[in-house]
């Protein structure tokens, strides 16, 4: 019974600890996502030689797809810069309830040229992504450079960390 009575207690002090575990795991995953179709956006760019556009979606979804669509010019019966390259539902990675803010407000897009740059002529882009989680005690955002750098960092971290935003 002593044994049972100790795992209790322990179990009972661990239990608001794993939750907030929980809940930043379910942070890193929902920013690392966007950072990475943030990254495939501007790498397909690059390698089309045309411009990408990444659009965020509801909560933590995304799509990377072709500006101009482009389509099997080769003979090889794949469009060579189609519509839809790559997207992400918000129900994977258990992240459909993320809640993003983006900046400038009512952003959605990011475009990059066939430099790997963010576009200059398209109107409106994004240029940061909140992300959170309702009871998190994290939050993360990912940066847009205007040259097409893209960063994941932690807004409460300390000022001499290099994880600060």
């Amino acid at each position: 019974m002593i044994v049972v009575a100790i795992i209790g207690i322990t179990a009972a002090l661990a239990a608001p600890s794993y939750r907030a575990w929980i809940q930043n795991t379910k942070v890193r995953t929902a920013g690392e996502s966007i950072l990475n179709g943030i990254q495939k956006a501007r790498s397909e760019a690059l390698m089309r030689n045309a411009p990408v556009r990444f659009r965020l979606g509801a909560n933590s979804a995304w799509t990377v797809g072709c500006v101009t669509v482009v389509g099997d010019l080769n003979g090889d019966g794949v469009d060579d810069c189609p519509a839809v390259i790559e997207s992400r539902s918000n129900q994977d990675g258990n992240t459909s309830t993320a809640i993003t803010t983006v900046s400038p407000g009512g952003a959605t897009d990011a475009v990059f040229n066939n430099l790997g740059v963010r576009s200059a002529t398209a109107p409106s882009q994004l240029t940061q992504i909140g992300v959170s989680f309702t009871g998190a005690d994290r939050n993360l955002n990912v940066t847009l450079g205007a040259g097409g750098t893209v960063r994941l960092c932690d807004p409460s971290a300390p000022s001499t960390d290099p994880r600060k935003c």
